[in-house]
């Protein structure tokens, strides 16, 4: 099997889940999700560093193998792909998380539809760029 990636999509990628992120925990989710995961004005300015830095190496993670099984499959397919596994993958995974750990709808709202955004965004970048 031969695997080319695009580096420059990859990082690109694994930026906008930072532009994504901002929109979506601040702008339009902030005190929504902080009610639901519990987590204090305090709790979020301790430890920043290290929760961006661990996120971003992260979000890597996630858009080199995106990178990977899209491949050379262009946009249409690089959006969809993304859309496939932030919906089928990602967020039914944090279901079942959520489901066991007794968590609430809201939170599972909030962060499932977050992540079936960034990948579809993660994968439109990488097939746009790969295709």
């Amino acid at each position: 099997m031969d695997v080319q990636i695009n580096w420059l999509a990859v990082l690109l990628a694994a930026l906008a889940t930072f532009v994504v992120g901002g929109l979506w925990y601040s702008l339009l989710f902030a005190k929504p999700w902080q009610k639901a995961a519990g987590v204090s004005d305090e709790q979020l300015k301790s430890g920043t560093a290290r929760v961006f830095v661990g996120s971003f190496l992260l979000a890597a993670v996630m858009a080199v193998f995106l990178a990977a099984f899209i491949g050379r499959g262009g946009f249409a397919f690089g959006t969809f792909a993304g859309l496939a596994a932030g919906l089928g993958w990602v967020a039914t995974a944090l279901g079942v998380n959520y489901l066991f750990e007794r968590r609430s709808l809201t939170l599972f709202a909030i962060n499932g539809s977050y992540n079936v955004v960034v990948f579809t965004v993660m994968g439109a970048i990488i097939g746009a760029m790969q295709g």
